[in-house]
Order: C-alpha cells, then structure tokens, then sequence
C-alpha cells in the first residue's frame, strides 16, 4: 500500500474503517445539495458497496479526519477480478463541502493513483489497465483536478428519469412471453448479461459471486419488480430493478432503478426491451413508486438512449468518466 498522502496543516489521514460507513454516509449527504448525486446513502448501503466491491479497507481506503477527528473525506480503489479488453481500476471519493479548496482532493487522488498503480501489479500485471473515475456535470472544480493528474475524459453518461403516471399502453412480441424474475433463473440472466454486454465500453465478464455482490445479491434488488424475457423457454432480456429505502426517506416518495437492461444480440430489433421496460414500469407504479430512473451511455451500441428517451426519460445530471492507461508491466 503506497504511504497514506501527506495533507494541509489541520488534517491527517489513516486507513478507512468498516465502521467509517456511518461517517461516510453523512458525508456524502451533506455533499449532496452541491454535488447533485440524486443518492442520500445510509451506512448499511456504504457497507453494501464496501463489501459487494470486496474492498480490503485497510489497503484500499482513506480516511482524512480534521482537526476534530470528524471526517473530511476519503477514497477508495476497486476492481473486479474478471475483464475484457482492459484492467478497469475505480477511484472512487468524497470532499465534505467544508474541506474543498484547500488540497485534500488532490492528495486523495494521488494516494488513489498509486494504489490503483499497484493494484494493477498485484492482480494482473500481464494486462493493460485503466484507472478510471467519474466525475459529475455540477463537480467542475473537480474536473480540473482530474485533467491536472492526466487523465481523460473518455465516456459521457447520462442519468435519466421519468414520472410513472401516463404510462404507454403495455406492449408485446410474439414468441416471446414476459415473466418475472425467480431465483432458479439467475445464473442464466448472468450469462445472458455477459452476452449482451460483451460489445459495451468498459465491461467485463461477471463470475457468480460478483454478479450476486454486485446485483442480485444487494439488498435493494427487487425481483418482484424485475422482468424477464423468455423465447422458447431461455431468457433473451432482462430488466433488473431495485429501490432504495434511504432514498425514499430522504425524497420522500419512492424511485424504481432499472439497473441493468440487456437483450440477447438474436433478440434485438424485435421490441423486446421495449416490452420488458413497460412492463417494469406498470409493476413499479402498481407497487407504490412514483419516478422511474436508470442510467446510460450516451455511446451505447444498441441506441439505448433513443429507447429511453422513447419512454419519456429525460436527463437530470451527466456524469463523465476520466481515465489514465497503464501498459502491462514487464517483468525485469
């Protein structure tokens, strides 16, 4: 683990703790009239994240505490041990409002950059790696940072939501019947999801305890709420849905998300997603909730967006993803 970053006069760091969670929870929160997440996190989904992640805090996290030894931010690094074209590295952090401005962003970041660095030579030292973060439209001064360091903007997302009131009428494909998700198939909506992301920027192959971490196993997955399509009996698309209580408590009303979303490349052109997104709609409005929200790529290769914007999601934040290469690591 690269030395915990040396930090402005006031503040000192150590390495993050399971019991942070609560802290960062609040930090987050009390960031967000200025950050524009649209997330108000509790500490059991930050430990959540922690542990889906399978994070290793005392290496992989930071926290900064000020001279009060309450905490004024902190960072972490993950990645998952399967991929594709590339190593992907996530560095992932906090600023409270409070302590912006004044270096310990950039010091997080650094501590981040060389973790990640190592990271890449622990896990898979023959591969490319990226390392990569994400940073959102309202976070300028954090855009600046990131470009400082040399990483570059690489991908534009874009969060998106709609009310679930006038919803369009229910639609269907023949052959094809929808169902909702049961536990028997989850191993085959993994492999699915494997197939139908394998042409999308930044993914990678999820084995089954990290697709359970990750997805399915996460406390906010609602597979009441969660659809299936079935042509001849195998699953061709899924709709992944989730609510998030902590959410709900801070709004004041319930959000469905419809994490994941994919369709087999045999089943595309067919309105497939189109079927699967209506009836998740229907389902999350009958049980309660009142907006709909995903995210999306703005580059996505299936026209994701158009599909989205087709429903009458409309954007409410970006969010762009800036990234450094690492080449692989040649033994001496």
């Amino acid at each position: 683990m690269p030395a915990l970053p040396p930090l402005p006069d006031g503040f000192a760091a150590r390495p993050l703790h399971a019991d942070d969670a609560a802290a960062v929870a609040a930090l987050i929160v009390a960031a967000e009239p200025g950050d524009d997440t649209g997330e108000y996190p509790e500490a059991d989904d930050v430990t959540d994240e922690w542990t889906g992640w399978k994070l290793d805090l005392a290496r992989d996290g930071v926290a900064v505490l000020d001279g009060s030894g309450s905490l004024s931010g902190y960072a972490t690094v993950f990645a998952t041990a399967s991929f594709r074209d590339s190593f992907r590295v996530s560095l992932d952090g906090r600023v409270h409002p409070a302590a912006r401005g004044r270096g310990v962003g950039g010091a997080l970041l650094d501590w981040q950059l060389a973790r990640g660095a190592e990271l890449h030579a622990e896990r898979r030292p023959e591969a490319r790696a990226t390392l990569v973060t994400g940073v959102l439209g309202t976070q300028p001064d954090l855009e600046q940072l990131v470009a400082r360091r040399g990483l570059e903007a690489e991908r534009w997302y874009r969060s998106m939501e709609r009310p679930l009131s006038g919803l369009p009428a229910a639609r269907s494909v023949p052959g094809v019947e929808l169902v909702p998700f049961t536990w028997d198939r989850d191993d085959e909506v993994r492999r699915a999801h494997n197939t139908a992301f394998r042409q999308h920027h930044g993914s990678s192959e999820r084995d089954e305890a990290t697709w359970q971490s990750l997805f399915t196993g996460q406390r906010s997955f609602r597979p009441d709420l969660s659809v299936l399509a079935l042509h001849d009996g195998a699953v061709q698309g899924y709709v992944l849905a989730y609510v998030y209580e902590s959410d709900a408590r801070a709004k004041g009303y319930r959000e469905v998300v419809l994490g994941q979303i994919g369709v087999l490349p045999e089943g595309r052109g067919r309105g497939v997603a189109s079927a699967m997104i209506g009836r998740a709609l229907q389902l999350a409005a009958d049980d309660g909730c009142a907006r709909a929200a995903l995210d999306v790529d703005s580059g996505n290769v299936t026209g994701a967006l158009r599909l989205y914007e087709g429903f009458g999601f409309e954007t409410v934040r970006t969010r762009v993803s800036w990234s450094v290469a690492r080449p692989p690591i040649t033994a001496d």
